[in-house]
């Protein structure tokens, strides 16, 4: 399948703010319709977070949680990976509590503490819709999104627990070295799957360099894997076409660029999963489907999780 690409398309997140766009899905309905609109438009994965259905503001609840992610397996195949990244400031105990009550067949697994910032995000956006965005950016300028060995340790004894793939988020070169520990000390095994995530303040600038950099560096240090590459802002196409050109996969959605092109917001995920689909196959790479990545990641596969 070395003609396949792994598209990813992650609906929300926890970075844009509704005053950002009026097209970022807040409701689980809303976010479980962009997920089908996403899987019909080619991607074989969704990256789930979910928001206060009132405010917009990221959640760590669980029933949205799982009404989302029903809503979204009772529509279609497509591979679910639930984040445990969850909203700012959260506690370990509820980034971890997706996995353990849902056992989904992927999720996010961040391979190293730093700095989270978007505080500047306040140069540009002035209005906002609710009251909590200002703050909620503001906040970050003296924020650490923690993730030490210990609590990987966690994470990994309750991802091994529930079958569940964990898809590890390296945000710069030193968190390639933790993944490469985890392996040695017998905490996960190869291949592992690694989201290279590119273009936050704080973590590895979105630039090509940087990445041909990151995916050789991290050959070096762990051999065999998968990679995937996201990027926060104006550089997702660039360098998601770039990460096709060197073999690997791409993540792409409203989670990390709310625009389709320069001055023109996506409508949707489905438009940057249909764009980058385009890209993909000019350059000789097919959509895996679903099912294909499954057999790509090694996942369980639906029936293992529970929801």
């Amino acid at each position: 399948m070395d003609d396949k690409v792994i598209i990813t398309a992650a609906i929300t997140g926890s970075i844009h703010t509704p005053g950002m766009s009026p097209y970022l899905p807040i409701t689980p309905q809303e976010i479980a319709d962009e997920a089908v609109r996403a899987w019909e438009a080619g991607a074989a994965v969704c990256h789930i977070h979910v928001r206060n259905p009132e405010t917009g503001r990221p959640s760590p609840d669980l029933n949205l949680i799982k009404e989302t992610v029903t809503k979204i397996k009772n529509r279609c195949d497509v591979v679910i990976n639930i984040s445990t990244g969850g909203s700012l400031g959260m506690t370990i105990a509820e980034r971890l509590q997706p996995v353990i009550l849902f056992r989904p067949e992927l999720a996010s697994l961040n391979a190293g503490s730093m700095n989270f910032a978007l505080f500047h995000a306040l140069e540009r956006y002035r209005d906002f819709k609710y009251d909590w965005e200002k703050a909620y950016l503001a906040m970050t300028e003296d924020f650490i999104f923690p993730n030490t060995f210990k609590s990987m340790g966690e994470y990994l004894e309750a991802f091994r627990s529930t079958d569940t793939k964990p898809e590890f988020e390296a945000y710069d070169a030193g968190m390639v070295n933790n993944i490469a520990f985890l392996i040695q000390n017998g905490h996960t095994r190869g291949p592992v799957l690694i989201q290279f995530v590119m273009g936050i303040l704080g973590g590895i600038g979105a630039h090509v360099k940087n990445l041909v950099f990151l995916v050789n560096y991290a050959r070096r240090q762990l051999g065999e894997f998968h990679f995937s590459v996201c990027v926060a802002g104006r550089s997702q196409f660039p360098l998601g076409t770039q990460s096709l050109l060197l073999g690997g996969h791409v993540r792409v959605g409203l989670e990390d660029n709310l625009y389709l092109e320069r001055g023109r917001l996506a409508k949707s995920n489905a438009e940057q999963v249909e764009k980058m689909v385009r890209i993909a196959r000019e350059l000789g790479r097919e959509p895996a489907t679903p099912a294909e990545a499954r057999l790509m990641l090694g996942l369980k596969g639906p029936d293992g999780v529970n929801f």
